[in-house]
């Protein structure tokens, strides 16, 4: 399975540690899902040209990621600002908006398009700022998408008849609210809805078929990624195998090793090291 990771990517700069880590889901779901055996993975986006944005390359480019249709502009790649609370979760407490991302955006040509089509899966976000291109983008390749929250109606409906797969953070609502959530992306034309939900594990709805998956044990260091851990190893080991339950057992265990160490798939540097513009 060949993957494209296409839209969002930040530094995730822990507050407690003072490091910076690479990351954002598109990036983090390209990375994970080539480690978790995807023969290729690429991702598309727009970085900035400080030290933050050459780090972030440097990690793809040690990842095999395949980075050539990454659009550089000048200024600061985006930042996260994470914080540390009593029970080792990690929470997001600020941000610089994106950086570079919030005022430039992806325009695809018919270049991109057919280097995309060139993939198995799409992988996007509402991080992304993509959500007026998945339906053209839909046209060439199978999309999956992270909803994460957001899951209002008119958000469903614009998105869900382009999506393959759809993922949804679902942590605040029972699990009745998350089954009637995954039936509507399903009913609207998503092929695959996917919802974790944090300790209480996972449910999803593929091939007319209710799954649900606890958690799997882990020696918590670092939540961050595990998340985006799950939706990796979820579409690589799914679209192989095409055995939901075996993906969602995957899925769990993959997350709980992302719980293990820093960052979502490591390379963790000091700040000082990454606040000069290049």
């Amino acid at each position: 399975m060949k993957i494209i990771g296409v839209g969002d990517n930040v530094v995730d700069y822990y507050k407690d540690r003072e490091e910076i880590f690479p990351g954002g889901n598109a990036v983090n779901v390209a990375v994970l899902a080539k480690r978790y055996g995807a023969s290729a993975a690429s991702y598309m986006g727009i970085v900035g040209n400080d030290r933050s944005a050459a780090h972030l390359l440097e990690s793809l480019t040690e990842e095999n990621i395949d980075i050539s249709t990454v659009r550089q502009v000048c200024g600061p790649n985006g930042e996260s600002v994470i914080a540390l609370t009593e029970e080792l979760d990690r929470v997001f407490v600020g941000s610089n908006k994106g950086g570079v991302q919030s005022s430039v955006r992806l325009n695809f040509n018919e270049q991109d398009l057919a280097y995309i089509a060139q993939h198995d899966i799409l992988h996007s976000s509402m991080y992304s700022h993509t959500e007026t291109d998945i339906a053209l983008l839909s046209q060439h390749i199978p999309v999956s998408f992270d909803f994460s929250f957001k899951y209002e109606e008119d958000y469903l409906q614009l998105l869900c008849p382009h999506v393959t797969y759809a993922f949804f953070s679902g942590s605040e609502l029972t699990e009745e609210e998350g089954i009637r959530l995954l039936h509507r992306a399903n009913e609207l034309g998503a092929a695959v809805c996917v919802m974790t939900r944090g300790e209480k594990g996972a449910i999803a709805l593929a091939d007319g078929k209710l799954y649900k998956q606890g958690i799997v044990p882990a020696a918590v260091v670092d939540t961050l990624g595990a998340g985006d851990s799950f939706i990796a190893m979820t579409l690589v080991d799914y679209y192989e195998n095409r055995d939901m339950a075996s993906a969602l057992q995957k899925a769990a265990q993959a997350a709980a090793a992302t719980c293990e160490f820093y960052g979502a798939f490591g390379y963790g540097v000091p700040k000082k090291e990454a606040e000069n513009i290049l």
